[in-house]
């Protein structure tokens, strides 16, 4: 009797364990979030590295713009070493990615991991920077052929006498650099200044610049004026002409509106800067990113932003979209960095007393 008392019992539990699992949802919700977590759509990030200031800027904004469209971005920074950079790729195509957006350290050393990944029917972003001939589905930048002309434009100004000028430029391997140049060198054609020594500075390294300034006044310390190719570079030149104590007397001009480089500019020991609207940059680029994921035209879409112009990368004409960068002198700062959101005043003004 009191066998089938516990038989009974045991069946009576077997059976109410049969009916939870078939009608009650809350012991599967934990794989159908699960799941949901994997249908995300997925985009992986690209760095070369961290050592300008700006990038932090950019990966914050980004991230933030894609999470708020339902996207997750995987993040990974190659501290400026090609083969990191491109072992990273590699993991995004091994993770599946759907979308892969780029910021290059050289161009011509991704392209064929680039390439694979489109193969794989990946969705391939350049970033500020382009890949040539890698066919990507979008090159979103700053005009950089602009970037250059505000430099020569502010160099003009500055030393409206003219003289001899210094050109201390970017990275030989970031296309970038060959439409900056471009636009400098357009500028001041015609003008009475006069390019006596310029030099490039592999891998965006800001004590090549230094080296550089250096040797440019063994050569000549009768200059007006320093042109770099962005405001880390600009630190280390106004540091040598510090030291020769040409600080303030010699303009310089430079990109990115660092936080340094806009205190440089209101104490009077750089020139310019050129803010480029990195909020919109990297904004854009998101909701580009999230647009390619789903499948949607971005060259004609019903989104925000579409890329109507092209840019030939070497071998394809490919969807592009330009952003207009501001030329920043102690004129204009606050208006632009300042009221902009960009720096604070205290922080600009630090060493101001």
């Amino acid at each position: 009797m009191r066998k089938c008392r516990w038989l009974f019992l045991s069946l009576a539990l077997l059976l109410a364990a049969a009916l939870a699992a078939g009608c009650g949802n809350k012991p599967q919700e934990p794989q159908k979030e699960e799941a949901k977590e994997e249908d995300k759509l997925q985009i992986g990030l690209s760095f070369d590295s961290f050592v300008i200031e700006r990038w932090l800027r950019d990966r914050d904004m980004f991230v933030s713009t894609a999470q708020s469209l339902g996207a997750e971005v995987n993040v990974q920074v190659a501290g400026g070493v090609v083969e990191e950079q491109i072992s990273q790729i590699e993991y995004f195509i091994k993770k599946k990615m759907d979308v892969i957006v780029v910021i290059p350290i050289d161009g011509n050393a991704l392209y064929d991991v680039l390439k694979e990944a489109r193969e794989m029917g990946i969705y391939i972003i350049c970033y500020d920077r382009i890949v040539e001939n890698v066919n990507a589905d979008l090159y979103i930048t700053i005009d950089n052929e602009k970037v250059g002309t505000l430099m020569g434009e502010a160099l003009i100004q500055a030393c409206p006498e003219g003289g001899n000028i210094f050109a201390i430029n970017g990275s030989p391997t970031d296309r970038n650099v060959d439409e900056v140049v471009r636009g400098f060198n357009k500028a001041i054609e015609g003008s009475n200044l006069n390019v006596v020594y310029t030099e490039y500075c592999d891998n965006w390294m800001a004590e090549l610049a230094g080296n550089y300034v250096t040797q440019g006044l063994e050569v000549t310390k009768d200059i007006v004026g320093v042109m770099c190719g962005n405001d880390d570079l600009a630190s280390q030149a106004v540091k040598v002409l510090s030291e020769n104590r040409l600080a303030g007397k010699v303009a310089v001009v430079a990109q990115d509106a660092d936080l340094a480089a806009c205190q440089r500019i209101v104490e009077g020991t750089q020139e310019m800067t050129v803010y480029k609207p990195i909020e919109q940059e990297a904004n854009t680029a998101a909701e580009f990113a999230v647009a390619l994921g789903k499948g949607e035209d971005i060259t004609s879409g019903e989104g925000e932003y579409k890329a109507v112009e092209t840019f030939n990368d070497g071998t394809y004409d490919i969807p592009y979209y330009k952003i207009d960068p501001i030329a920043v002198t102690a004129e204009n700062m606050d208006k632009v960095i300042i009221d902009g959101g960009f720096h604070t005043r205290e922080d600009v003004y630090l060493n101001i007393r």
